[in-house]
């Protein structure tokens, strides 16, 4: 949003903060209900963390999941320019938002187990640590280059 010139550079470094802190609270929260399952184990179980190779849900390697990202984060980003414009019908924004990351999700899972936002998996990496901590980069890196490119289109599009 920054890259299109939809966010001040202020209100993003808020937001940001704003969404990791977020992030990283609610996956103590879902830690917190996961233990009171008999047979909860974190290192087993996981937390919804995301990850490739071997921490893939599908075993998918470093370079598809980069690619999944990146194109799903794209794709997302796209969605969201689209339906927020001032031409676009008023009221259905959360509609086209909502399904489309419903799909991106339907097909990320088996590959990545879905970020398309850095911080939704900065909190679980966080209190996973292991494997889910060393692989975060990607899912910081991924996003970010999905949406410049995204923010890149759009601006294309919209010229």
């Amino acid at each position: 949003m920054l890259a299109s010139g939809k966010m001040k550079a202020k209100d993003t470094a808020i937001y940001v903060v704003a969404q990791c802190l977020g992030s990283i609270v609610a996956a103590m929260i879902l830690y917190g209900v996961a233990v009171g399952t008999p047979g909860y184990n974190l290192a087993v179980n996981g937390l919804g963390q995301n990850g490739y190779g071997q921490a893939s849900p599908g075993g998918f390697s470093m370079i598809s999941g980069f690619i999944a990202e990146v194109i799903l984060t794209f794709i997302f980003l796209l969605v969201i320019y689209g339906s927020t414009i001032k031409r676009a019908p008023q009221g259905f924004a959360g509609i086209s938002i909502g399904l489309s990351l419903v799909l991106i999700h339907l097909v990320g899972i088996p590959i990545t187990g879905t970020s398309v936002n850095p911080a939704r998996s900065l909190g679980p990496a966080v209190v996973v640590g292991g494997t889910a901590l060393s692989q975060l980069w990607l899912f910081w890196v991924a996003p970010i280059v999905g949406g410049l490119i995204a923010a890149l289109v759009w601006r294309l599009l919209e010229s």
